[in-house]
């Protein structure tokens, strides 16, 4: 029977971590890759974490299995370039099948996260040894979790994932796909997943197609990809997207797929195309860099402003900015410089040293600034610290005037989906009228772009229609394709159905 090595962890130290306001924007859960088919097939998966390394930056994972050696599984804290980019691990971690995981905590252990709380998670079943790797949020997983923990289940993390491992264990499938779709079923929320059996590599995306997954090809081998960026990096050729509601079974014969959930009107989070995927990803076979160009080219007609510069809030805000400087004709400019090198520092982060904030991390071009009426571009506004500060950056500069132009609209609701936001009390949005909002962070002027140019931006001619919205955007209107059912059971107040 196969075992599971799980060598000893190195916790990533934070210490020397300076607080520059990370928790002012949203960030994605997680990114998920698996490969089979290939020599050394781990290390193609460390490759592909390191070009997903943008949706999970706090832990990552990586489990293969040998025919001779079985199972064997590494994971750690910190960057993929500090953990698996050594021979010495890497040898650890032999075989042609290999998935992996990065991780943003939405669930778990908020702060606190510990080794066992990192994905992928192993399970042995009569049939054999199997992990898993989620991209997502399951909103009833306390639900499930208590009925499990009743009925015998042991759990070994404060993962939400850890539900899908059990409820395969009590599933009377005959293979371990089988167990995984019985298991599946009973899961809501948003979920794309990736597995692996001794000889198999699985793909899963819930039925409405939430978050993203992606089939590549690379030799005789296949890859799972959260984005298309990642099988770049491993010389992979792109096939096609997993479809929302389906599982595909990859063997060394090839890809089998079905459906086995009712098939529902995908939707797919628009918030995607807006900041979480990279700028070179296909999402829905058009360029994400090309679709936040075109929002900002919405932007620029919805709410036109005189001004002398088009600065984009790096990085996010980039492909906004230029896509709004070549609608309105105004120039464009890098008017903040990103400190890329930005991380770990020996500074001990001293109360002065916290003030500084977001002066660490971006810095502004003083000789391209003084003087000008400046349009800031940036992705999102959430809690609006970070706003703030880069508004008085640009004054302290000598900027004239400063005008924000969101590349979204208001962010007001939570994401329970695989996204980490706030409290819904602490979105600016939230409490905030938009002319509220434009007096809280002083500023000239400030304008969100509208849903529907939203829509307009990511390929929908007709906007977004209301009683039937092709994507999921409950961060920006309210409306949650899922009920987050935990959620609500903990008092979370949804919006009434004629708000």
């Amino acid at each position: 029977m196969s075992t599971l090595h799980m060598p000893p962890a190195h916790p990533f130290d934070t210490s020397g971590l300076l607080d520059l306001g990370e928790d002012d924007t949203l960030h994605e859960e997680c990114g998920i890759f698996g490969v089979v088919g290939v020599q050394d097939a781990s290390t193609f998966v460390a490759l592909g974490l390191h070009a997903l390394q943008h949706r999970g930056q706090e832990a990552g994972g990586i489990v293969a299995h040998d025919p001779e050696q079985g199972f064997n599984n590494a994971r750690r804290f910190g960057y993929v370039r500090d953990n698996f980019t050594s021979q010495k691990i890497m040898e650890t971690l032999p075989g042609p099948l290999s998935i992996g995981h990065v991780r943003y905590s939405t669930s778990g252990s908020k702060g606190q996260t510990a080794i066992r709380d990192v994905q992928p998670f192993f399970g042995e079943f009569s049939m054999g040894g199997a992990a898993i790797a989620h991209n997502g949020n399951i909103t009833n997983a306390n639900t499930l979790r208590r009925e499990l923990i009743e009925r015998g289940s042991i759990f070994q993390s404060s993962s939400d994932s850890e539900c899908i491992i059990h409820l395969m264990a009590r599933s009377m499938g005959r293979s371990i796909p089988d167990r995984m779709e019985e298991a599946l079923r009973k899961v809501e929320g948003a979920f794309s997943v990736v597995a692996m059996t001794r000889t198999k590599l699985i793909g899963v995306r819930d039925p409405l197609g939430v978050r993203p997954l992606v089939l590549g090809k690379i030799g005789d081998g296949w890859a799972l990809s959260s984005e298309t960026c990642a099988l770049d990096i491993i010389g992979a050729e792109f096939v096609r997207e997993i479809e929302p509601g389906e599982m595909v079974v990859i063997n060394t014969d090839g890809v089998q797929s079905h459906f086995p959930f009712r098939r529902q009107k995908p939707r797919f989070c628009i918030f995607e195309h807006v900041y979480f995927s990279r700028p070179d990803s296909i999402l829905g076979g058009r360029s994400v860099y090309e679709t936040r160009e075109a929002i900002g080219r919405e932007l620029a007609k919805e709410s036109p402003v005189e001004a002398d510069l088009v600065c984009p809030v790096p990085d996010s805000g980039t492909p906004a900015a230029i896509g709004f400087s070549l609608e309105s004709g105004i120039p464009y400019a890098m008017g903040i410089i990103r400190n890329q090198y930005m991380g770990r520092t020996f500074i001990e982060p001293t109360e002065q040293i916290r003030n500084m904030g977001v002066r660490l991390k971006l810095n502004v071009n003083r000789a391209l600034i003084k003087g000008k009426r400046v349009i800031l571009v940036d992705d999102s506004v959430v809690r609006g610290t970070t706003s703030r500060k880069i508004k008085e950056m640009i004054l302290d500069a000598g900027a004239k005037e400063v005008h924000f132009r969101i590349a979204s609209p208001p962010t007001a609701w939570p994401c329970f989906y695989g996204v980490d936001t706030p409290q819904r009390e602490k979105l600016l949005a939230a409490t905030m009228s938009e002319d509220e909002m434009r007096e809280h962070l002083a500023v000239d002027s400030l304008k969100f772009i509208s849903l529907d140019g939203l829509y307009r931006a990511v390929g929908e001619a007709q906007g977004r229609n209301p009683t039937c919205p092709q994507y999921c955007d409950a961060c920006f209107s309210g409306e949650y394709p899922v009920k987050p059912a935990d959620m609500v059971e903990q008092g979370f107040q949804m919006k009434p159905a004629a708000e």
